[in-house]
């Protein structure tokens, strides 16, 4: 699909075995043929424009691409433009969510992945709280990410399925995803 994508690198700068440079990364993607190709910080995020002639599947080149290039195994979820943009709009959580460090947005590789977190929903989780979008879950982890129960749950319910990024950073693509400064 031509236009602005996202891609949510999971795994990497972690610990110093999965270190990789921006820089790296950023020509990776450029010579798989993609353009305007951005990096967000040190933090293993990219955005990136689809040319019409794309060959494939982004996620799975890109991955591909870092395991037999940089000799790192990475798991790689992409967006939209659209589809962060409905992660970011559709958020019901911003009213209770009273820090951006401790509000999660768990992206979904694949949307039908949601099901998988109907028994999530039904817990009561005290101070905690799980909302499901089309694409994503939005976790606030009102004690903190590390203390989070409810985090725990969702990596062992959805797997390699899943990455997560906090509300300031999904905040950071969004805007440029749609050129904005951040």
């Amino acid at each position: 699909m031509p236009g602005t994508q996202i891609a949510l690198i999971r795994g990497i700068n972690v610990g110093r075995a999965k270190r990789i440079a921006m820089s790296e990364l950023r020509a990776l993607v450029e010579e798989l043929g993609y353009g305007n190709v951005r990096s967000l910080l040190n933090s293993g995020n990219i955005v990136f424009t689809t040319p019409r002639a794309a060959p494939g599947n982004a996620p799975a080149r890109i991955e591909e691409s870092i395991r037999e290039r940089l000799g790192v195994s990475a798991r790689v979820t992409v967006l939209s433009a659209a589809e962060l943009a409905a992660a970011v709009n559709d958020n019901p959580l911003c009213k209770i969510a009273d820090n951006p460090s401790r509000l999660l947005v768990a992206v979904l590789n694949k949307p039908t992945d949601r099901a998988k977190l109907a028994a999530l929903l039904k817990q009561d989780w005290k101070r905690e709280v799980i909302a499901v979008g089309e694409r994503v879950a939005y976790l606030w982890c009102a004690d903190g990410i590390l203390a989070s129960s409810l985090l725990q749950s969702v990596a062992r319910t959805l797997g390699d399925g899943v990455t997560s990024r906090n509300w300031a950073t999904m905040l950071k693509l969004h805007a440029m995803a749609n050129d904005q400064k951040t």
